[in-house]
């Protein structure tokens, strides 16, 4: 038996395991040459990520029930976003590989085992918004959800200016997207369009501490919140 075979005998994994099962029967049966394929190339990735991110969440699982003195895995049995969040979360790791949006989706699984406060139709549409972002996206939204604590977290020299942008400080951040303006303007307006951030150019000038001024909406502090550990 594999290390991760073991890994996923205890409870947590054993009771998600029986979830994700119901989101990986969602998978269409192919034939012919097709399934030979997927057989070969296809089947042994996917049951390696399928079962990486079973053992994240139920490590995730354990550290709740470490973490916070009331909370309960049985009452996550008859707990329906729960459950929801399973399978939607589960479907959407398959089909990813960054750490950023593997983490995200943890997160959000979390978020609705201890019951987070964000009305159950706005927790789908966040799991939509993982799913569909890159990595690159999620960056951005968290940098600019508060730069100067940003810069500090990751132990990073925050730029000095009296007049500036927000260009400067996104590229301040992440040298690897200096001049690449093209790239980066839509990330930002695909994060306003979503209602994440509340400006869609990064390129006004003003004065250094507007530039590093946050710029998340309510709405984009509440995604952040949702894709966050909840301890």
């Amino acid at each position: 038996m594999s290390e991760i075979e073991k890994d996923l005998g205890n409870t947590s994994g054993d009771y998600l395991h029986s979830i994700a099962k119901a989101g990986l029967a969602a998978i269409p049966i192919i034939g012919g040459g097709a399934s030979e394929l997927f057989s070969l190339l296809i089947a042994p990735p996917l049951s390696k990520r399928r079962d990486a991110w079973l053992i994240r969440l139920a490590e995730g699982i354990d550290e709740l029930r470490e973490t916070i003195s009331e909370f309960q895995i049985e009452s996550l049995i008859d707990n329906e976003i729960f459950v929801t969040t399973v399978l939607q979360a589960t479907q959407a790791a398959l089909r990813n590989h960054h750490e950023e949006k593997l983490t995200a989706l943890r997160n959000a699984v979390l978020n609705s085992a201890v019951g987070i406060d964000i009305d159950e139709s706005i927790q789908l549409m966040f799991l939509n918004l993982v799913d569909s972002m890159t990595p690159w996206h999620l960056r951005v939204l968290l940098l600019f959800q508060n730069p100067e604590k940003w810069f500090e977290d990751n132990q990073r020299q925050a730029p000095q200016f009296s007049m500036g942008s927000p260009k400067g400080v996104l590229e301040s951040a992440f040298n690897e997207l200096n001049g690449k303006r093209s790239f980066y303007d839509i990330l930002v307006k695909d994060l306003n369009t979503q209602g994440l951030l509340g400006i869609d150019s990064l390129h006004t000038m003003m004065t250094g501490s507007g530039a590093m001024a946050p710029r998340t909406t309510d709405f984009g502090n509440l995604f952040i919140s949702y894709i966050t550990p909840p301890y």
